[in-house]
């Protein structure tokens, strides 16, 4: 019953805290909810507390990297992939090794393997932490990166970790191509694993059809992807990641309207609860890491220092792969526009030569030329991937990466919950192991507390302006014309037809036209209900005809927010329909 109590009491203040208190003084919940499990910890009545490290790797983190992958912005994550992939797996090595060295000197009764676990442990930032960052409303790309990034880098991290600990306790040094290897094989069975449990999921889903239950196989699908990977000895929490974003690819596809909103709603709480729980913990456990440090090293003191010194050279190495990357995306970008440029010219010339004069070749059964249809096809896959890369240029020059950004980037790189979980792993007999782990959780109260608290400051410091979440109107105009054409072309179909397969008055096809956004007369009527299934049928082209604009250059951001529109105008005209008595 006690436990019960505490349970409902915690409960209570991170709803509280995240949901009422952070809005009205505009501090970020994670923050304050730290600042809440400190003060609750330091309490006299209240006992020390020590979390099983399983229940945040295994429990609390797979649904919510989960959650954020279904919600990533997977064109915007595709075109950065290649800086993100470095942030993720060079950077988090780089500063791996640069943070052993400094432990073997620090703490040489560790030794080398012990002391690149440590290094591994607080590499990576935390992705939840980057909740902060987002409700700056800083540039979507860096926002997209710096979420893109803490997705990944524990994969990284964690592999670095057990190798080293596993050789460690062999009493053996691990070689590079061990850890390539242990690397290669962790994120290959991540991806398949992840692919498949997502894929699988997706259809179903699609087979289940009430929208509880189908939210409800939701919860599940993070765990099937991370146990078995993890069996395998792959990353488990790449695995949910992948799982999450194929997920969110195929949603638009493949559920319903009412699917996704109530997706969209149970996760958020799912979020809300996880995330307020995840950081009230790292507050409530600090009194048994103090106490711990009392008993075998004397005081918290050689921990605070270590502390500091590792967040500074976390930060100075940050710094340097960061400048090194926006110097670099420039360059890049430049070259890369001139070698597009020469290849549609090429594309043109070949164009020109062949096709006006092909050679004599047979021909198929609707009699064209089967030499000519194979070069055109492959000239248009070649125009379309020219024109893609050409949008994500303009994508480039549109969202630049500035010294000013990586400022962002750099800053932004908070450590969290994942290297306090991490450090728990620790095997029992590891030298100085209550000074380690007390290090590790002191690097990520810091690094949330300061970084957290100062990156609004340091942002305004840059003149960084807030980005509108405005669509631009662009973007705006070409999904609105491309919509009205899938409309009128499905109106001009001979297959249009009323749900029960017979065809639709001619009057009622003539008079809609491009008038599909007026709303219907309240006349409870056949004809009304005519004009509303009408409506759901072109609403259906219009959702497949928006799936098809993800790979012309649109941003993730526009498509969602025209797919929320339709969803939305869907729902309105069948909540009319079941008020009319139609059972459709």
């Amino acid at each position: 019953m006690e436990t019960a109590i505490v349970l409902v009491i915690l409960g209570v203040i991170v709803i509280g805290v995240a949901a009422g208190l952070a809005p009205r003084v505009n501090v970020a919940g994670p923050l304050l909810l730290v600042i809440a499990g400190l003060a609750v910890s330091l309490l006299p009545f209240v006992p020390a507390v020590e979390i099983d490290p399983e229940i945040i790797l295994v429990g609390i983190l797979p649904p919510l990297l989960y959650s954020a992958a279904v919600s990533l912005p997977a064109i915007e994550f595709r075109r950065d992939f290649g800086p993100i992939s470095g942030l993720s797996v060079l950077l988090v090595i780089i500063t791996t090794l640069t943070l052993a060295g400094f432990f073997l000197w620090a703490v040489p009764e560790l030794g080398l393997l012990l002391s690149i676990a440590l290094g591994a442990i607080l590499s990576p930032t935390d992705a939840v932490a980057t909740s902060i960052v987002k409700r700056l409303g800083l540039s979507r790309r860096v926002v997209t990166m710096l979420e893109g990034e803490s997705l990944l880098n524990d994969a990284t991290s964690l592999v670095l970790l057990r190798t080293a600990i596993a050789a460690a306790a062999a009493g053996g040094a691990v070689a590079a191509g061990e850890f390539a290897g242990a690397f290669a094989w962790g994120v290959l069975v991540a991806i398949a694993a992840g692919a498949l449990v997502g894929f699988l999921a997706l259809r179903l889903r699609v087979w289940v059809g009430d929208s509880a239950a189908n939210t409800a196989i939701s919860f599940v699908v993070p765990f099937a992807a991370y146990l078995p990977t993890e069996h395998l000895g792959g990353s488990g929490l790449v695995a949910a990641v992948v799982a999450g974003i194929v997920t969110g690819q195929g949603s638009a596809r493949w559920f319903t309207a009412e699917q996704r909103l109530s997706d969209a709603l149970n996760w958020r709480t799912i979020e809300v609860v996880l995330e307020g729980a995840i950081f009230l913990i790292m507050g409530l456990e600090l009194k048994d890491l103090w106490l711990q440090n009392l008993a075998e090293q004397g005081g918290p003191q050689r921990a605070i220092v270590l502390a500091v010194a590792a967040l500074a050279i976390v930060l100075v190495v940050r710094t340097g792969y960061v400048a090194l990357l926006v110097l670099l995306q420039g360059r890049r970008a430049h070259a890369k526009r001139e070698r597009l440029g020469a290849l549609d010219a090429r594309i043109d010339a070949y164009e020109d030569v062949y096709l006006d004069d092909p050679p004599p070749t047979p021909v198929d059964r609707r009699g064209r030329s089967v030499e000519r249809h194979r070069v055109e096809r492959r000239l248009t896959v070649w125009r379309r991937r020219v024109r893609r890369e050409l949008a994500d240029l303009d994508y480039y020059q549109a969202s630049p990466l500035g010294w000013k950004h990586g400022g962002i980037i750099v800053w932004a790189g908070m450590r969290g919950v994942v290297t306090l979980a991490a450090a728990q792993t620790l095997p029992r007999e590891t030298p100085a192991r209550e000074l380690l782990i007390l290090t590790a959780f002191l690097v990520a109260i810091i690094s949330l507390l300061v970084q957290g608290f100062t990156l609004p400051w340091f942002s305004r410091l840059l003149k960084l302006p807030p980005e509108s979440d405005d669509l631009s109107r662009d973007e705006r105009d070409r999904i609105d014309a491309a919509l009205r054409d899938a409309a009128q072309q499905t109106l001009e179909s001979p297959d249009l037809a009323r749900p029960d397969g017979t065809p639709f008055p001619p009057a009622l096809l003539s008079h809609v036209g491009t008038r599909m956004s007026e709303a219907p007369d309240e006349d409870e009527s056949a004809a009304v209900r005519d004009r509303l299934h009408l409506r759901l049928v072109l609403l259906a082209a219009m959702r497949t005809r928006l799936g098809t604009l993800a790979r012309s250059g649109i941003s993730s951001g526009a498509l969602r927010h025209a797919l929320a529109e339709l969803d939305a105008e869907e729902l309105n005209l069948r909540l009319r329909l079941k008020g009319e008595g139609d059972g459709e």
